[in-house]
């Protein structure tokens, strides 16, 4: 190449003084070295031209920018400097500045993760780890699938770790023996009943759902009390994505709603790589989640063959992304592979070898640029072709015997598109991009060639088509990469899906904390388990994307069909609407019958006999007074009211309802108003005592604030000389009482066998929670973050008003148990004094950590925030009561009924503290707390006893006796005067005449009868 300097025209040189950057450095420009200085004009021209074309008809960005990425600042260097003109003017971009990070989930993690435990008080959290850390994997089937293959993997990492797995799934399928196979217990849920909650979640740390099948299971995910429950929903396809795109001109904003409402729910939504974020980004509430890596492309391409074929194609393929710079990586890699057409002409050439540009739209003109480009580099005709990437992929791909990867663009992960052509076995040539190096090693699985000096292209392609073939070490390093393909990028889903569970489940004290990833062994890493699916392979789904689509219309033709109905027959409850509607439709029917009530008293009023004033007077007392005892009772009510016992199930949210009993003997306690049953006769917590309608005594009390609801002013409520509990996650978990079990616990009631007893059927020996059976401190510490014994000791100082306390009630260790989960029996005299001695525990404990908990949602008692601070060290407190106010403590079996004691009484002579649990000690505290409760000198500030029952006091009877006395004497006044001025009014106007009655007729004839005579 002549030198720049020499032969050019005076007009020539003019038209350069406007691009100087073209001036300098042209012995270094690497795209011109061996063309003319004629061609060099003309190539300039060319470009130009490209400037105002593809301005005009390319597609811009399809996705969101964040902000430079620190390598932005190099970029310079790795351009050529003739090409920096293109860069300055925004037509040279290779979308560096393009990436997906998930900001509000990546900052929710590093804040959790910055924040400390500390309480305000002078002790320290410790974890325990009795148990494992429980997952529920969801699954729509269990067909074998390369979802379920990436999974199978997954778990048997975290099982490596110390994760503890079970398996739920609608459909059974042939992978049921591979979850077997690896010691994980595997549940077949009814399908028709896949809405309805029939699994305790509160039972697991953290929950992962695959697949958007699996959609009927979020109706319950979204009902109390499983809202806050950890879940991460894996998306594997991008058919909702698609399908909804339509919803908006279909008339579908509900279902789009609908769906919006599940994304949300969930804690993280994962996808497999980072378009699948974009393409449903309009249902994307900041918990969008990437941990690139499927078996997908390497599971699609097992058996498949290729028939041998006379020409060669070579597909151009690039990224997934379209940026405005992908013209010029084209128009780049065109030119580096001319010259494999040297020896061709428009008139000489045959076919035999064609180039495929596999990118863009098809709706786009890119065709007509592609052709345009290929024309002004001399190709013949032809022997270029533009296909568009909308469903010509595998195709393409398939009929191609090299693969070149043509984008600079620095993804975030690996190629999708190279890994399929991998996966073919395809030979490919790729620019030696970050993460294609990371993963692939040059000439043993892929031909890499540096981006910044692509005319190393054009020798790799000269090597790889020798004399029209494809040569034989090319096929070799394509056979290499399908190999290193099958097991590409495990590594990365594993450690992703370890490392977001580590930050998003939160484990409680008895937990034990997952190993580190190191511990997993490197056989486990290094890829997919395809060992366990080989047997499989050949009957796995022939289209999974198709069974997607079938779903998402069954869908869409269901929501058709309940569209017009309540909302209690849409898939998802959004209970402040039902809570609405309910309440709307009950003020209807109050008006109603109001009205039907004053017609029939208006129709009957002209018949009626109305009496004296004093007659009207005294019917309408009588009707007042008699008001509040008119009620109609159901048959329940009716039957609960002739037995015995009645046993109360507290509840919060709809998600328990299937636990619930509906036998006369049992009684829901709703502790929510909208979460109450309908037409159950359940009673409302919050209406017996206002504490529960605060959320914060509502969450941190749990079943145990239920005691406190029916307590209060018991009588009216409970009519039973015995009261009972029962938790309905003891339901849950296949420990309630079964019907003989029932029988034999009211016919020990009847005949009295035992006594004023406990009786309890939850063993704290046989709790998930203690696998190791510690005794009752050890256990209570566990699972209060290792502070038990402390909140106990700090409790009965400020509730005694004792400064020092040594010990703790002692709670032997004699091989007996205890009760556990607030599943018991007691006597309603019993039962009483109980809640008499909890609303003073209760009371001091609320005043050591109300104001830290409620300010920072974190207490002692916890390692994490948690809202249900108070409930576990309550769960434990009816046994301390009853072991020490000398009640005898009888097991029940829930099966059979057989009945066992507990630390008999013999047993804990000179053990037990009669003196601080005995009835009269405590009645005597409960007197003076309500004396200061009713007085003018009550305690200013925070103060939670007079809250949590009534506040009864031999001075507050007298105070309400003397109150009824008055009330009493100012009613009578006030009859008398109203009586009074009645009688006055009746005066005022003086007959007009006198009346003389005349005789009965009945007279007049027996006179003239006696006359005649």
């Amino acid at each position: 190449m002549g030198s720049l300097e020499s032969g050019i025209p005076p007009a020539k040189r003019e038209r350069q003084h406007h691009h100087p950057l073209l001036q300098r450095n042209r012995s270094r420009s690497f795209l011109f070295k061996r063309f003319s200085y004629i061609q060099w004009i003309c190539s300039t021209c060319v470009f130009f031209f490209f400037v105002v074309l593809f301005q005009m008809f390319l597609p811009g960005l399809v996705i969101d920018k964040s902000d430079k990425p620190p390598w932005r600042s190099i970029e310079k260097e790795l351009l050529p400097p003739d090409m920096l003109v293109f860069k300055e003017r925004g037509v040279l971009s290779f979308g560096d500045d393009v990436r997906l990070e998930p900001t509000k989930l990546l900052m929710s993690f590093q804040r959790d993760n910055t924040q400390t435990s500390s309480n305000g008080f002078n002790t320290t959290t410790q974890r325990f780890g009795f148990r494992k850390p429980k997952l529920a994997l969801v699954f729509a089937d269990l067909l074998a699938d390369p979802e379920q293959l990436l999974m199978v993997t997954v778990s048997n990492a975290l099982l490596q770790i110390g994760y503890a797995i079970e398996v739920y799934s609608l459909e059974d399928g042939p992978v049921h023996g591979i979850w077997q196979q690896m010691g994980v217990s595997v549940t077949i849920l009814d399908s028709n009943r896949a809405s309805s909650c029939v699994i305790d979640w509160l039972s697991y740390d953290g929950v992962i759902v695959n697949s958007l099948e699996a959609r009927s299971m979020f109706t319950c995910f979204m009902q109390e009390p499983f809202k806050s429950i950890p879940l991460v929903w894996a998306i594997n396809d991008e058919t909702l994505a698609v399908r909804s795109r339509q919803y908006s001109s279909t008339g579908h904003t509900e279902l789009l709603t609908d769906w919006k409402k599940i994304f949300t729910r969930a804690s993280v939504v994962v996808f497999r790589n980072y378009l699948l974020p974009i393409l449903y980004s309009e249902f994307d509430a900041g918990n969008f989640y990437v941990i690139p890596g499927s078996p997908k492309e390497a599971w699609k391409a097992k058996n498949m063959d290729f028939p041998p074929k006379d020409d060669i194609v070579i597909s151009i393929v690039g990224s997934q992304f379209l940026y405005k710079g992908q013209w010029l990586e084209h128009a780049l890699l065109l030119e580096a592979l001319r010259p494999l057409f040297s020896g061709y002409n428009s008139e000489t050439y045959n076919s035999h070898l064609k180039i495929i540009v596999l990118g863009g739209e098809s709706a786009s003109n890119y065709s007509v640029a592609i052709e345009t480009i290929s024309q002004n580099l001399t190709y013949p005709k032809d022997a270029v072709k533009h296909v568009s990437v909308a469903g010509n992929v595998d195709k393409i791909l398939e009929s191609s015997d090299l693969v070149i990867y043509g984008s600079f663009l620095e993804e975030q992960s690996f190629p999708e598109i190279l890994m399929k052509a991998m996966a073919l076995g395809k030979p490919i040539v790729a620019p030696n991009l970050l993460n294609i190096k990371k993963h692939v090693d040059d000439r043993v699985s892929v031909y890499l060639f540096p981006k910044e000096n692509p005319k190393v292209l054009s020798q790799i392609v000269l090597e790889v088509i020798t004399e029209g073939k494809i040569s034989p070490l090319a096929q070799n390093i394509g056979l290499m990469g399908k190999t290193a393909v099958k097991n590409m990028m495990a590594v990365e889903s594993i450690e992703g899906y370890a490392t977001l569970l580590e930050n998003i489940l939160k484990f409680s004290s008895e937990v034990a904390s997952p190993k580190d990833l190191q511990t997993i062994p490197p056989k486990l890493k290094e890829g997919w388990s395809w060992h366990l699916f080989e047997v499989l392979m050949d009957e796995s789904p022939n289209n999974r994307t198709a069974r997607s689509y079938e779903f998402i219309a069954n869908v869409e033709g269901h929501w058709n069909q309940t569209s017009g109905d309540s909302t209690k027959s849409r898939v998802v409850n959004d209970d402040s609407f039902v809570y609405e509607i309910w309440e709307g439709e009950r003020y209807i029917q109050t008006i109603n019958s109001k009205k039907r009530q004053e017609d029939e008293e208006l129709k009957g009023r002209a018949l009626q006999y109305q009496g004296t004033w004093e007659e009207v007077y005294k019917s309408a007392k009588r009707a007042d007074r008699s008001k509040n005892d008119l009620h109609e009772r159901d048959e329940g009510e009716l039957e609960r009211t002739g037995q015995p016992l009645c046993i109360y199930e507290p509840y919060f949210g709809e998600g328990t309802w299937s636990f619930l009993h509906e036998s006369p003997l049992y009684r829901g306690v709703g502790m929510s108003v909208k979460g109450r049953r309908p037409g159950m006769g359940d009673i409302d917590a919050s209406s017996r005592l206002p504490l529960f309608n605060q959320p914060y005594y509502r969450d941190a009390l749990g079943d145990f604030g239920a005691f406190f609801a029916i307590s209060n002013k018991i009588d009216r409520v409970h009519r039973n000389a015995w009261i009972g509990f029962q938790s309905w996650r003891a339901t849950a978990r296949k420990e309630s009482l079964s019907e003989i079990a029932e029988n034999a616990l009211l016919n020990a009631i009847k005949t009295r066998k035992h006594g004023d007893a406990l009786y309890f059927w939850v063993r704290m020996d046989k709790d998930p929670r203690n696998p190791l059976k510690k005794p009752f401190w050890s256990f209570c510490d566990a699972i209060n973050a290792g502070n038990c014994r402390f909140a106990y000791n700090e409790t009965l100082k400020k509730m005694y008003s004792v400064k020092n306390l040594d010990l703790l009630p002692p709670m032997p260790e004699d091989g007996d148990t205890w009760s556990v989960m607030q599943s018991w029996v007691l006597p309603t005299r019993s039962f009483v004094e109980f809640v008499m001695f909890s609303r003073m525990f209760v009371d001091s404990l609320d005043a050591q950590m109300y104001e830290e908990h409620h300010r920072t949602n974190r207490c002692y008692l916890s390692l994490t925030k948690d809202k249900h601070c108070y409930s576990r060290v309550l769960e434990l407190l009816v046994n301390v009561w009853a072991y020490h106010s000398a009640r005898r403590i009888v097991y029940i079996d829930p099966i059979t009924g057989l009945m066992e004691e507990q630390h008999k009484q013999m047993n804990r002579r000179g053990k037990m503290w009669v003196d601080w649990f005995g009835y009269t000690t405590l009645k005597t505290m409960d007197e003076d707390l309500a004396e200061e409760a009713d007085s003018n000198d009550r305690r200013v500030g925070h103060w939670l006893w007079p809250w949590t029952g009534e506040v009864v006091w031999r001075g507050s009877l007298e105070k309400e006796k003397q109150k009824k006395n008055v009330e009493k004497e100012e009613q009578k006044k006030r009859s008398k005067d109203k009586l009074d001025r009645m009688r006055r009014k009746s005066h005022r106007q003086k007959a007009i005449g006198k009346y003389i009655k005349p005789p009965p007729e009945n007279a007049n004839v027996t006179t003239l009868l006696n006359a005649d005579a």
